[in-house]
């Protein structure tokens, strides 16, 4: 775990996989930044390695992170995505683990002590509980705690697999960032997930192939800001 890592709860993630790039996906960017200024709620944005550099100079509260790392060191490796390209180019975190760019255990162990090395955040994505708890042990950040099988499909995860991970991910280690996620696609299944009790909630595919992708973010982002004053009596 990168331990001077700063970010405000609650958050919002946006992962736009490959739906989106060059000028569509950087104003998105700018208009989720000007939505995080709204409504006082940091945005990650896992964007593709090509527009790190262009979206982190253009937006201000904006956290890029990379969609994926290698543990490799500076040298041999065509093809790979190296630590130090990413940070250079802007990236403050990385996604490691998602449902598709599966990695073994010694991989995502591997990963993070690299970033962790390079000042960079870790957000690693689990499918059961079982894997929630075996990498809750390794010390990311924020772990994305997803059933593979509800990604995309519209249907978020229920209420018991929101709480059990939750709670798994507590007694591990409780400096890590909570995130059920998967199969959200409206405000209501945001508002739901931080009032459980997570430090957040995101959406990929639903933004991404919506009409209006921005008016569907700042109702989700409502949502999250309003899930989490209610939870803390503000």
């Amino acid at each position: 775990m990168f331990k001077d890592y700063k970010i405000s709860e609650p958050f919002f993630e946006y992962g736009p996989k490959c739906y989106m790039y060059g000028e569509t996906l950087l104003e998105i960017a700018k208009g989720l930044d000007a939505l995080a200024e709204k409504y006082g709620v940091d945005v990650i944005l896992d964007v593709p390695d090509t527009e790190i550099y262009n979206i982190a100079k253009n937006t201000k509260r904006i956290h890029v992170y990379s969609q994926h790392m290698d543990s490799i060191p500076v040298g041999k490796g065509m093809g790979r995505t190296l630590p130090e390209a990413l940070k250079a180019a802007g990236a403050v975190g990385v996604m490691l683990n998602h449902a598709e760019h599966k990695l073994t255990l010694e991989e995502i162990e591997k990963a993070i002590k690299r970033a962790d090395e390079l000042g960079l955040a870790t957000m690693v994505c689990a499918d059961s509980v079982e894997e929630v708890k075996a990498i809750a042990k390794l010390g990311p950040n924020i772990l994305v705690a997803e059933p593979s099988e509800l990604i995309g499909t519209g249907k978020p995860a229920d209420k018991e697999y929101v709480d059990e991970v939750i709670k798994v991910i507590r007694e591990v280690n409780p400096q890590i960032k909570p995130f059920p996620s998967a199969g959200v696609s409206k405000p209501e299944d945001c508002y739901n997930i931080v009032k459980a009790g997570a430090a957040a909630s995101g959406c990929s595919s639903a933004i991404a192939k919506s009409a209006n992708p921005l008016g569907l973010a700042e109702e989700m982002i409502k949502a999250v800001r309003k899930a989490y004053d209610e939870r803390n009596g503000k």
